[in-house]
Parts: structure tokens; C-alpha cells; sequence
């Protein structure tokens, strides 16, 4: 095993091949270690994340380098039929590829049953391996910017269905009508690890009646009848059974306090904690980007930390009470302003409650240092959680869909006992464009993919935040490059917030709250937990420097074998 530094609270575990991955991840799921919080297998590593206050690094090594890698791990787990139209804009490219015929390709795709070995990418995506070993193709030199859902594809020696439209660069050889993500399901993922799978030959033609045929015509129980029974059934007998009133309906409303949004801006999203614990979904934490902001203003109000608040990004945010109600704005530094029902316009400061009476607004101006509001209410928002969380990830398309003007969000009874906190002080060290923002790194896991120039000019040069930022992460630019010394293709590994990815073009990209569970590009070093909320709030066009408070440093442990006796 050779472990490689993540960040303070996270390693990754570096094998040789895909086999001793899943021993290795078997043995850590049969016999937990006490302060792992999470794991995320991938094709050789596993990603261990870690809290330090209950685990030491040394000892996390030790443990984790004692176990076996070599016990075999049996594939025997649901078998899942998966129908696939053979009709891929690449079916014939792979087929010259491995001097065979469509025909043959098609026959070797559905001759063998496969296995889920991890998921990752996207939500529902799952990493399938095992099948005839002569099926191993590279990606495509350039990904198209558009896969659609349902494309069965191939990369190396693996298969996948893309559970969503999305970029991508597997080959593809088809499509299946078998819905691959489905929130409607207990459990929105088709294929968990474990699970096998056998591919079915529908035909060349995705015909009209292949869409729903029999809830996708999965070998087992899997619940996977969902494409068109969603239970729409209470549409057409609601109006019997609505017997309130309008007037009634009305006066209900006025008892029940609203925040009614006039002005999402550039974009409004619910945020809570995030997500923990859905990697075997293929599903990233995600929630608040700036973590300290949002337990400050849940704070003022008299909530739980994690509470869900309205994360906010540069201003132009306007709502409308109805009802009393009391609110908090924390975050980023700006105007907020006040009007009543009469036309009276006052200012409040963030970082203290506001009490909001029936037909105040309340706006947000561009704020002067940081992007990010947030601003939550006491007693919390009217929100249902998806898979555990109010959050909204905007690149896996998990949770609540980003708040519109005319969007009436009720606000909860505040609980006995919450008391509103005092006003507090903002941050004195919001990033502004005028002053260049400094952030420690924890160099690794990829470092060495990466020549010494490079890792000396991530922190010589300052680079700019351009305008494809966004909470999946902040794109770079430097006046050079990084250049890579390893210019090998890395298989998918696991990914953290804080992640600075060295994509071809050499110009990092700073991962956030949104970011892909794995990644295929080399990670020369990652953001330290404390500055994480620091760079949630860096504007478009500003200066970044990053500060190595670390040396890369890979740990190499012999292979323990463990024979039966």
C-alpha cells in the first residue's frame, strides 16, 4: 500500500489493482475504524476521510496498512438485466478499434455478467467491471460536451450508463431506457457496489414502445417501476376533496408566517450541512459553501447550526414578509435594506436578528467584500430534505431547485427554549478584489504527477478567479501553466472540497461544495479545512496565492497477506 496526504483529515490509499481496492475497502467496511467518517473506493485507491480528534494520521496508517489487500471479495450481490440499444455513435470506432465486427462487439458486451465496483462521477453512475477482458478501449481524445442519459459506454476495462445528460468521454456503444437515478425509488440508485449486472441486446431501434416496457425488465426486485406509475394518481380527485374555501385557505396563510422571494439574483439556493454518508450513491456531500456563515446566522435566530438557510450569491436578492418573522443575514459584507408596508426605507447590518414585520422587504446589495449571503429565519424554512438534506447541489441536481421570484417559502414554529443569539462581529478577512487572497495547501496526493517547477509556481504566482466559477469550484488562470511530469492517464479517484485539480491546460481548478465524488486529473494539492470558507467567498477577479504548509511525503507499507488456515 502507498498512502498519499489528502488534506489534514483525509488519505488516500494508493493499490495495485482494482481487486485489492475492494479487499481493502471490504476489510474497513467488516471492521470499522473509530473516527472514519467516510470512504470512497475507485479503480486502486481508496479515499479515507478521517476526524483527527479521534484518530491520529500514524495511527489511521497503521491500522489500515495491517489489513489484508489479497482475501477475495465475492461478486455475488442482486443481479440487475439492463436492456441496451446497440445503436452508440461509437459502437464502429471500437469495433476498428479492437479489429472486430459491431456484431462481435455487441456479442462480447452481453456475454458476461458484470460486477459495480464503486460509483462516483455523478449521482446513480456506477463503475462496472468484470466482463470479457478484450473489451478495453481508452476514452475519447476529446469528451463531448453532451452525453445523453441512459448511454452505455466503455473506458478501459470498464462499462457505465450515464444516469444523466452530462459532459463525458467514454465511448459509447448505446442507450437504454432503464432509469439509472430515480429520487421516486426508496433508494435512487439502480446499481449499488456489489450489485451485478447483465447487459440485454434490445435491437439496433429504440422504438416508441421500448420507453417503460415493464419497469425496465431488471431480473429482480429492484423497485425499478418507476418511469411511469409516480403515483400522479390524487391529481384529477384533489377538487373533490378540497372543500376549504378560498377565504379560509387565505386567512391560513396570513397565520402561517411566509417569506415570499420578489428578486432571486444571480442565484438563491436552499443550504444546510450537506449530505454525508451517500457515497455509495455516487452522491457528494455538497451544502453551504462558506460552513461558518451558515451556523452564525442559524445562530442569530435561535436555530440549529445546521439548519437550512438561503445561500445567497452577489446580492440582488429581494423578499417580501408575510407575517411576523425573524431573520439573519451572515456572510458576505453589504447593504441590507428595509421598507414597510407605508414605503419607509431604513438599513439594518448583517450579523445580528432582524425582526421583519407583515409587508416589510427586505433587500440585498452587492455586497463590498465576499459573494455569499446567507440568511436563514428563526424556527427554519418549510423545506423538504432530499436523501437526508435541504441542500441543493447543483451539479449532481440533488435537492430543492433554486429559489424563483414569487416562490412562498413558509417558515416553521421557532422550537421551546431557542433563544436569538446577540449581534456579532463579521469577519475582518472577507476576500475583496483589491487585496490578493492568501490560502494554505496541503500538498498531495498527486503532487508528483506534477515537475518541481510546477509545484514551486502554484505558490510563486498569483491566480485570478474567472467568470466560470461557480460551487462546483473556482476556475484559475496563471500567466504560466502548470506542467505535469506524468502525462499518463490517472484512473477515477476519489475527490474533496479543497481539491486543486491540474487539468491538460495546466490552469488549476479549485473544487467546492459541488464538486464530482471522483476525478480522473492529478490533485497537486488541496485547500486546508480552515481556509475552506475563506475561499467560498473569493469574487470573480480576484488574486489567489497558495501557501504549502507541507512537504508531499508518501507513505510506502508492505502488502499484508493473510493465508487460511
Amino acid at each position: 500500500m502507498r498512502f498519499l496526504p489528502v488534506n489534514t483529515d483525509a488519505l488516500l490509499v494508493e493499490l495495485d489493482d482494482l481487486d485489492q481496492t475492494l479487499a481493502l475497502f471490504a476489510a474497513l467496511q467488516n471492521r470499522p475504524i473509530a473516527g472514519v467518517t467516510e470512504m470512497v473506493p475507485a479503480a486502486r485507491t481508496v479515499l479515507v476521510i478521517f476526524q483527527p480528534s479521534l484518530v491520529s494520521r500514524d495511527a489511521l496508517i497503521a491500522d489500515i496498512g495491517s489489513r489484508d489487500t489479497t482475501a477475495y471479495v465475492a461478486r455475488d450481490g442482486k443481479l440487475i438485466e439492463i436492456p441496451v440499444h446497440y445503436n452508440g455513435e461509437d459502437l464502429h470506432e471500437v469495433a476498428q478499434l479492437l479489429g472486430i465486427t459491431p456484431d462481435e462487439v455487441v456479442r462480447r458486451h452481453t456475454g458476461g455478467t458484470y460486477s459495480v465496483a464503486f460509483t462516483g462521477f455523478a449521482p446513480g453512475f456506477a463503475y462496472l467491471s468484470g466482463g470479457d477482458p478484450t473489451l478495453d478501449v481508452p476514452r475519447r481524445k476529446t469528451p463531448r460536451t453532451r452525453i445523453p442519459a441512459g448511454a452505455v459506454a466503455l473506458a478501459g476495462t470498464f462499462s457505465g450508463v450515464y444516469p444523466q445528460a452530462s459532459p463525458g468521454g467514454w465511448q459509447i456503444l448505446g442507450v437504454t431506457p432503464v432509469p439509472m437515478w430515480d429520487l421516486s425509488r426508496e433508494t435512487p440508485a439502480l446499481l449499488q457496489p456489489g450489485y451485478r449486472v447483465r447487459f440485454i441486446d434490445a435491437g439496433a431501434s429504440a422504438g416508441a414502445s421500448t420507453g417503460a416496457s415493464t419497469g425496465t425488465s431488471t431480473g429482480t426486485s429492484t423497485g425499478t417501476s418507476t418511469g411511469t406509475s409516480t403515483g400522479t394518481s390524487t391529481g384529477t380527485s384533489a377538487q373533490a376533496s378540497t372543500s376549504t374555501s378560498a377565504n379560509a385557505a387565505a386567512a391560513d396563510s396570513r397565520a402561517t408566517p411566509a417569506l415570499e422571494v420578489v428578486s432571486p439574483g444571480l442565484q438563491a439556493v436552499f443550504e444546510d450541512l450537506g449530505r454525508a454518508g451517500q457515497a455509495r450513491q455516487g452522491v457528494a456531500a455538497s451544502g453551504a459553501m462558506d460552513r461558518g456563515a451558515l451556523r452564525a446566522a442559524n445562530r442569530l435566530v435561535g436555530n440549529a447550526p445546521g439548519e437550512a438557510a438561503i445561500e445567497i450569491v452577489y446580492g440582488g436578492f429581494q423578499l417580501r414578509a408575510h407575517g411576523p418573522s425573524v431573520v439573519a443575514v451572515t456572510g458576505a459584507l453589504g447593504d441590507v435594506t428595509l421598507r414597510n408596508a407605508a414605503c419607509t426605507t431604513w438599513t439594518a447590518n448583517t450579523y445580528q436578528a432582524i425582526a421583519l414585520d407583515d409587508g416589510d422587504t427586505l433587500s440585498l446589495g452587492q455586497p463590498s467584500a465576499g459573494i455569499r449571503y446567507y440568511l436563514a429565519a428563526r424556527g427554519g424554512f418549510d423545506v423538504q430534505p432530499v436523501l437526508g438534506s435541504c441542500s441543493t447541489d447543483t451539479l449532481a441536481r440533488v435537492g430543492p431547485e433554486p429559489l424563483a421570484a414569487g416562490d412562498r417559502i413558509g417558515i416553521r414554529p421557532a422550537g421551546q427554549g431557542a433563544i436569538v443569539g446577540a449581534p456579532e462581529i463579521a469577519p475582518a478577512d472577507l476576500p475583496t478584489t483589491n487585496v490578493e487572497v492568501v490560502l494554505d495547501v496541503v500538498l498531495g496526493p498527486r503532487t508528483d504527477w506534477c515537475d518541481a517547477e510546477a509545484v514551486a509556481l502554484l505558490s510563486r504566482q498569483a491566480w485570478t478567479v474567472t467568470p466560470q466559477s461557480n460551487r462546483v469550484g473556482i476556475r484559475l488562470n496563471g500567466d504560466a501553466p502548470l506542467q505535469r511530469a506524468n502525462h499518463a492517464e490517472l484512473p477515477s479517484e476519489g475527490t474533496r472540497k479543497g481539491s486543486i485539480q491540474v487539468p491538460a491546460s495546466g490552469q488549476p481548478v479549485l473544487f467546492l461544495a459541488d464538486h464530482p465524488l471522483t476525478g480522473g486529473y492529478p490533485v497537486i494539492g488541496s485547500v486546508a479545512p480552515w481556509h475552506l470558507d475563506r475561499a467560498a467567498q473569493i469574487p470573480i477577479g480576484a488574486r489567489v496565492r497558495f501557501n504549502p504548509i507541507s512537504d508531499f511525503v508518501p507513505v510506502d507499507v508492505p502488502a499484508v497477506s493473510v493465508n487460511p488456515t
